[in-house]
């Protein structure tokens, strides 16, 4: 009566949807695109390399394939040449970034075997090779996975160089960009650990709200913890691990970020070897929530995502656009002892997973490593690549769900801040209820997934507001919006607030604070309305005050560390200005 009681329960929330995914590959793929053989597994890019609107994929170089291209040609995938090539050297990792601000996408790989690749695009499909001059370390050391974002918020992105070193030497690296090709190691500078990690992956997201972006690593073989690094704000990093609760001990293969269950802060999930090769060692996949005060909880075992099995890849997404976010996990066995080979983890909207049946993806019994998500036909329906292992072919699910289902994809084209948007906050408003996106260049296990952040809105057929908070600070917003389409912003094009302002000035200091500000403003009016708002909108703070152009003093004493707003309200105009505390 229960199975029955979840099965009618789960065919209401998915809006009456059939799910189904299949392997494409007669259309799509043949017998031959394969990675190759290796030891441990490669990853996968499905990001639109081009910038044609179609969400292509690239496959790292084996030992014995060079790496390969596939451009989406409205639906299908066609192999080019870029004149990018490996010389015969194994690659772990492929990512497409654009490093110098210019509107298109350059290319990166590491290899374990002690080599890296960095290709300027020049535009029209033509690429230069700028490894040599590029300052980045020609040192034989096992690079792994790499992934991109703007520590110091200058606008300009920066990359963490994860190294998988089995003895446990040569620690990670992480290097400023330039913005002109040229990189400088900042690792000991920025306080990052050199000891030697045995690190897998890493992510730069923002646990604690505050505006900037922190960095997690996934540490193989159980030996050493997993690091969280909080950013201070001034270009330093705090290893925070032990007391957020984040220092598992694991064979940890990924760091799939994602708001999972949609509070506005953004939770982690970390695939594993089962059984553990320690005693004391963290037991499974971990689904780390974030309890919104500095530290995260492990729920895996509750909400049913523990996966026991040797788990690499994991995507999280919404499968039928239902608004409830849902993981696939792939795995390193073929399922023939028991253990898992993937998983497609179905929400139920209440925070509890279920691995779905009758989907086709279920058949999906190879050993594999990487996957990532994009959107093949641009229907809005994001479907899943996964690289397997052994010479066997590359899965390509295409999601053919039959649903009603509404949605939207949203590109952020970043002017202030870096240009791909990357560590912007996304709030997508229908009537009461808020849904949350954040960007991320290189996750779950070294894959690369779309450039588009996808929201499935049930069955609303009007998007109330979408906001963007962007790294530098600026959010815009724009209203009543139509579903089904991909919508590119633009930084700066509909400012909610904005730091420059033409009839009045602001001076507010200090920011970052730790529990007082003081500001100044220049109006002329004998009396002034200001409010203190969280990143939610929530008001936290609103006095009135006297005798506008003289210097005034706000509490923050009794706020937690995060981004906060001051908004001013002189009557004829609001103006709103992002402060920090600490």
């Amino acid at each position: 009566m229960r199975r029955l009681l979840f099965f009618i329960i789960l065919i209401v929330q998915q809006g009456f949807s059939q799910i189904e995914f299949r392997n494409d590959e007669s259309s799509l793929f043949d017998q031959q695109t394969v990675y190759g053989t290796s030891v441990l597994g490669p990853s996968i890019s499905f990001f639109d390399f081009d910038n044609d609107g179609w969400d292509d994929i690239t496959v790292p170089a084996s030992s014995t394939r060079d790496f390969r291209f596939f451009k989406n040609v409205e639906g299908t995938f066609e192999e080019i040449n870029i004149g990018i090539s490996s010389d015969n050297i194994q690659a772990r990792h492929v990512i497409w970034v654009d490093f110098d601000n210019d509107g298109d996408n350059d290319f990166f790989a590491p290899s374990d075997l002690g080599h890296l690749w960095l290709y300027r695009n020049e535009g029209g499909n033509t690429f230069t090779d700028i490894t040599d001059t590029s300052g980045l370390p020609d040192v034989a050391i096992p690079y792994w996975g790499s992934s991109w974002g703007d520590y110091n918020n200058d606008g300009i992105l920066d990359v963490f160089i994860s190294i998988r070193d089995a003895d446990q030497i040569q620690g990670n690296l992480l290097f400023q960009g330039n913005g002109d090709g040229t990189f400088i190691d900042i690792t000991s500078d920025a306080g990052i650990d050199t000891a030697g990690y045995i690190t897998f992956c890493s992510s730069f997201f923002d646990y604690d709200n505050d505006g900037d972006q922190d960095i997690y690593t996934a540490n193989d073989k159980c030996t050493t913890p997993n690091t969280l690094y909080r950013n201070n704000g001034d270009g330093t990093f705090t290893d925070v691990s032990i007391e957020s609760g984040t220092n598992l001990y694991m064979s940890a293969m990924s760091t799939t970020v994602d708001d999972f269950n949609n509070d506005g802060w953004l939770d982690l999930y970390v695939t594993n070897f089962y059984p553990p090769f320690e005693e004391d060692a963290t037991v499974g996949n971990a689904y780390l929530i974030n309890n919104r005060d500095g530290t995260f909880s492990n729920i895996a075992l509750e909400n049913g995502t523990r996966f026991d099995s040797i788990g690499w890849g994991a995507v999280c997404l919404d499968v039928t656009n239902n608004t409830n976010k849902d993981l696939y996990v792939s795995g390193s066995v073929n399922g023939e002892d028991g253990r898992l080979s993937s998983a497609l983890y179905l929400n139920d909207g209440i925070g509890n997973y279920t691995i779905t049946t009758g989907t086709g993806i279920e058949d999906d019994d190879f050993i594999s490593y990487s996957n990532a998500i994009g959107d093949i036909q641009n229907d809005g329906l994001q479907d899943i690549v996964v690289i397997n292992a052994s010479n066997a072919p590359i899965s390509l699910w295409n999601n053919t769900t039959v649903t009603d289902n509404n949605w939207i994809k949203i590109k952020l084209e970043g002017t202030t801040s870096n240009r791909m948007g990357i560590g912007s906050r996304i709030k997508v408003g229908i009537g009461e209820a808020v849904y949350y996106g954040y960007t991320l260049c290189g996750e779950g296990y070294m894959n690369q997934n779309s450039s588009a952040a996808f929201f499935g809105l049930g069955d609303a057929t009007t998007i109330d507001y979408i906001e963007v908070t962007w790294l530098s600070g600026m959010i815009d917003r724009i209203e009543d919006i139509n579903p089904n389409q991909t919508m590119t912003i633009l930084e700066g094009s509909n400012p909610l607030n904005t730091e420059e302002f033409t009839r009045h000035e602001i001076s507010v200091y200090p920011n970052p604070t730790t529990n007082t500000i003081h500001f100044i403003y220049s109006g002329n009016l004998q009396t002034l309305d200001v409010t203190i708002i969280d990143i939610h909108g929530k008001v936290l703070k609103k006095r009135r005050m006297i005798n506008t152009n003289q210097e005034h003093n706000i509490d923050l004493s009794n706020l937690g560390s995060g981004i906060y707003f001051l908004s001013i309200n002189d009557t004829d105009k609001t103006i709103v200005k992002k402060i920090v505390v600490l």
